[in-house]
């Protein structure tokens, strides 16, 4: 046989061995996919015990991140639903209910009959209907290991006023997703995107459905025009006027065998209904002026009382071959659709300070003490430069200043009203993390938990801050947590790790050692340490940081 016919014959045996290898991991999906919906069976049996409504007082909830939190459209109250938590060996699901009365700062915890499977990255949305509508779709649900998922496409919703769930079946649907996103549009929601991953692939999608709330229908949109390309995590808010605006998000494509490349978007699309063709829709690519966010996944949306898009915080990967470093933030950014422009969020600092300063002893510089005359000195500005590649290759080089610190810890001003407080303790603000979960009430916004990374640890927060969006002065704690006080666990091989069905998505095989696991991990410390916002990316977080904070919810009284 000539050397022709052997490459030939050697290629076709490559071609029989790699279809042999693509049905046995067809094979080993399938089954994995089953053994998760066994275990989420599983849970559901557990659910399925309780058959009355039941109010505990507790403490704030245990860590977690890509959970929801909504606004009661008529209540001084915040919604807290699902989530995850990962502990360096075993990944945790919820499908818990949790309330926060923000007039009593107190929580409790409301256990109602058939709720949804535990879950994360799923959407959820507010309508004040009925006396207030949480309605929720999609999402994930993880094996013990963290390695395998499954994608639900189911949609709920939890009627406030009677305290029930309720699961809507209804046919044409969008397919098991996460990371997708759902905003309330009149009478509709208009859900986008998302992304669906199993052992074998992966796929992220730019589809457009919307679901009528008075028909209890679904029907699957074509707007005209160019829209976003295919992405997780983006954000998805409702202008005054009525149109969608989509910015960034992430996706990730297969550079070669078992080497992906992920994009960290930053463009923006405005959706609009086109007037008088009901269900047309069209697409238009906008570029808005103004200091723009740097390219980033996981971060936080909510709207703000201006019906401005405010965005918080998330992650920027540098992304190698084999390795991925992150740099956390912790910024604050405002999207005004009417200006096309984006704004900085910038803290005024509090004015209790400027009162004191004003009555001041004459011949004393305004603003300070003798304590702080005594021994201050100017420092010079910190420059950080990075560069950073866009889209289109374009490499864009960020220069950002970080104030030089003033004598009580804080960054300078311009403004010489705006100092530091007089104890001289730096300012509270929330650390730098991604997969947060934000909500606004009565102009205020509302930030609880997400995520960072040190090392190869993922911490996990539980920490709830509050900021007055009107006044723009400080962040409020109201939970803190010491980021060191969380347990965390190697990674082992051994054996006894394997009972992973026990314990791992809800905490336990029983009801109370559910609730005892839970207590347990929901104690917050005070305290809280300032992680580093450049660190090391962990074993998870190159999903955890991506399809954000699994709520982007936009609350029913935005415009107070």
């Amino acid at each position: 046989m000539g050397k022709k016919g052997k490459k030939e014959k050697k290629g076709r045996g490559a071609e029989k061995t790699a279809a042999k290898m693509e049905k046995k991991v067809s094979k080993r999906s399938q089954k994995e996919e089953e053994d998760l919906e066994a275990l989420i069976a599983h849970f559901q049996a557990l659910d399925a015990r309780k058959t009355r409504i039941v109010e505990t007082p507790c403490s704030p909830p245990s860590p977690r991140l890509n959970a929801s939190l909504c606004a009661h459209p008529e209540k001084e109250e915040l919604i807290l639903f699902g989530g995850e938590y990962f502990n360096g060996q075993k990944t945790f699901l919820y499908n818990e209910l949790y309330i926060y009365n923000i007039r009593k700062d107190a929580w409790t915890k409301v256990e109602i009959p058939n709720p949804p499977p535990r879950r994360c990255a799923h959407q959820a949305v507010m309508v004040p209907q009925g006396g207030g509508q949480l309605w929720i779709f999609g999402g994930e649900f993880a094996s013990p290991d963290g390695e395998h998922f499954y994608h639900y496409r189911d949609l709920w919703v939890l009627h406030l006023a009677t305290r029930t769930w309720e699961q809507v079946r209804s046919p044409g649907g969008p397919s098991g997703r996460s990371g997708h996103r759902m905003v309330a549009w009149k009478r509709q929601l208009i859900l986008f995107g998302g992304f669906h991953e199993s052992t074998r692939d992966y796929i992220y999608y730019n589809d457009l459905y919307a679901f009528n709330l008075d028909a209890f229908t679904w029907s699957r949109l074509s707007p005209s025009g160019t829209g976003p390309t295919p992405r997780s995590g983006c954000q998805m808010t409702v202008t005054a006027q009525g149109s969608i605006v989509i910015y960034g998000g992430y996706s990730k494509q297969r550079v070669r065998k078992d080497v992906d490349r992920g994009t960290q978007h930053s463009d923006m699309f405005l959706l609009k209904a086109e007037e008088g063709r009901e269900g047309r829709w069209a697409w238009t690519r906008v570029n808005p002026s103004g200091a723009k966010p740097t390219p980033r996944s996981g971060f936080s949306v909510a709207v703000a009382p201006n019906h401005q898009t405010l965005l918080f915080g998330g992650v920027c990967d540098d992304e190698e071959d084999e390795s991925l470093e992150g740099h956390f933030l912790s910024d604050l950014h405002f999207y005004d659709p009417v200006r096309n422009r984006w704004f900085a969020g910038q803290l005024k600092g509090p004015k209790v300070e400027k009162r004191r300063r004003r009555r001041g002893k004459k011949g004393e510089p305004r603003g300070a003490n003798k304590q702080e005359l005594k021994g201050t000195g100017a420092q010079e500005p910190l420059q950080v430069v990075r560069e950073l590649v866009a889209e289109d290759g374009t490499v864009v080089t960020i220069q950002q200043g970080l104030a030089a610190l003033g004598p009580a810890g804080q960054a300078e001003s311009d403004d010489s009203d705006d100092g530091t407080n007089e104890a001289g303790v730096p300012a509270v603000e929330p650390s730098p993390r991604s997969s947060a979960m934000l909500a606004v009430k009565h102009g205020r916004l509302y930030l609880y938990g997400g995520m960072f990374e040190a090392g190869d640890r993922q911490v996990t927060l539980s920490d709830l801050y509050c900021l007055d969006l009107h006044k723009m002065e400080e962040w409020t704690v109201l939970v803190e947590m010491d980021p060191e006080s969380q347990e965390w666990l190697e990674e082992t091989d051994s054996e006894e790790d394997s009972d992973e069905a026990k314990g791992a998505e809800g905490g336990g095989e029983s009801e109370e050692d559910e609730d005892s696991g839970e207590e347990a991990r929901g104690e917050c410390a005070t305290g809280a340490a300032r992680p580093q916002p450049v660190l090391r990316r962990g074993p998870r977080a190159h999903r955890s940081g991506h399809f954000s904070a699994g709520a982007l919810i936009f609350v029913g009284d935005e415009g107070t």
